[in-house]
């Protein structure tokens, strides 16, 4: 499952397009189809015009950021009037998502004063990449581009083996969502469900049910089991949002320790790898 996991998270959308080995190790299979096939594998990229300038560097800073708005008009060096017309476009051709933001109104009425660290946070939506290969071609590949066409491959392997997990993690994040939604069928079928923000924390996963539940959620794609502490750090950021939750969601890459495990608590869920094979065709 976890090769699985590593595999859509490089070419989810494209894997009908590319020979792949998917018994071949994960960092192999960049080289070839990255390094030794680029040429090939770039055409992929429709339309070709997502390649330059603006879209590129927009593109990138999606990848590469948390997808707020304004963080991606920074990081893309844009005005936000440019920048709001070329996200439109990409979603207009499926290449991103738009979530919106489910924190409450900082303002219960609109002359209510606010405290000074809270006058120019912005409530704003985050755009995601729908396809898994976009996403890494632009937050792995593109910054590399100019190597890569001339056959030189070494900068973009470097840094493919220094932060892929981080790519990994953000598949696994979205799975982990897609996995509680099959979960919940069974007795509280999901009426919304994504990642969570506010101007405290940044949570992978809340679900609120069609019974009014909430269920918060924390996903870990490491080597390491995950443990009590965890589940400690998940509540106190709810208590600091003002979260008020029913339920408590871990998932987990390498499972859980046995504090955890034997941990009796009616409100919290674990899922481990093993549980993930049930989003499979």
């Amino acid at each position: 499952m976890d090769q699985a996991i590593e595999y859509f998270s490089l070419y989810g959308g494209a894997e009908d397009y590319l020979a792949l080995d998917l018994f071949e190790d994960a960092t192999l299979s960049v080289e070839i189809h990255f390094v030794q096939q680029y040429r090939e594998t770039v055409q992929l990229l429709q339309p070709s015009y997502l390649l330059e300038t603006p879209y590129r560097e927009i593109l990138t800073a999606v990848a590469r950021g948390d997808g707020r708005l304004s963080n991606v008009y920074k990081r893309g060096r844009i005005g936000e009037a440019a920048g709001r017309e070329i996200i439109n476009a990409l979603l207009k051709l499926g290449i991103l998502s738009l979530e919106e933001s489910r924190q409450a109104p900082l303002r219960t009425h609109p002359k209510q004063s606010l405290k000074k660290h809270l006058r120019h946070y912005r409530i704003e939506s985050k755009v995601r990449f729908v396809m898994p290969f976009y996403r890494f071609w632009f937050g792995f590949v593109a910054p590399y581009q100019s190597d890569l066409h001339r056959g030189n491959g070494l900068a973009f392997m470097e840094n493919f083996e220094a932060h892929k997990e981080r790519n990994y993690s953000l598949l696994f994040e979205q799975l982990s969502i897609l996995l509680l939604s099959e979960y919940m069928k069974r007795s509280d079928p999901v009426l919304s469900q994504g990642s969570f923000w506010d101007h405290h924390s940044e949570f992978d996963l809340l679900t609120v049910t069609t019974g009014g539940k909430i269920v918060l959620g924390e996903c870990k794609y490491t080597s390491r089991p995950v443990t009590k502490k965890e589940l400690t750090k998940l509540k106190e950021k709810a208590q600091h949002s003002c979260i008020p939750v029913d339920s408590y969601a871990l998932f987990s890459k390498s499972g859980f320790s046995n504090e955890l495990s034997g941990y009796k608590d009616t409100r919290l869920l674990l899922f481990d790898l093993e549980d993930f094979r049930q989003l499979l065709p």
